[in-house]
């Protein structure tokens, strides 16, 4: 699982396991931020085992658990803020990649890139965000 590129730094992704790991080493993957909280369904892999895989491969690691459906400003900003900090490229992943995708979007519009622009990311890597236009809107314009 390498996940889907949005840019050529960040790529969002569904769950990922252990196994997956030295696949993404390989593809250049340097940093994970997992957007899943555990327990959410039976048989997910935990984010204590996923860090810890992580750090014998040596990728940075960061767990921003959301729920679908009730992404708030602050997970946003701390969102934002791993973005910044860890070494990319980076792939962020949950069920399905699509709170991932959407968290990048809703950074990507704090930090001023295009509404459209962003929309056209997620499109090509196959996430239809179209309804989180007006959200994007308003955080374009903090």
């Amino acid at each position: 699982m390498q996940g889907t590129p949005l840019t050529a730094n960040f790529r969002a992704a569904p769950q990922i396991g252990e196994a997956d790991i030295p696949a993404l080493v390989a593809a250049g993957i340097r940093g994970l931020i997992n957007n899943r909280p555990d327990g959410e369904v039976a048989g997910q892999p935990t984010s204590a085992s996923l860090a810890a895989a992580a750090a014998r491969a040596g990728l940075a690691y960061r767990h921003l658990p959301v729920v679908a459906g009730a992404i708030d400003e602050g997970q946003v900003v701390a969102f934002a803020q791993a973005l910044a900090d860890m070494p990319g490229p980076l792939l962020a992943f949950c069920r399905t990649g699509n709170r991932s995708a959407t968290l990048w979007a809703l950074a990507a519009a704090r930090d001023g890139r295009p509404v459209e622009e962003i929309l056209a990311c997620t499109a090509r890597a196959g996430y239809d965000l179209g309804a989180l236009r007006p959200r994007l809107r308003d955080a374009s314009s903090r």
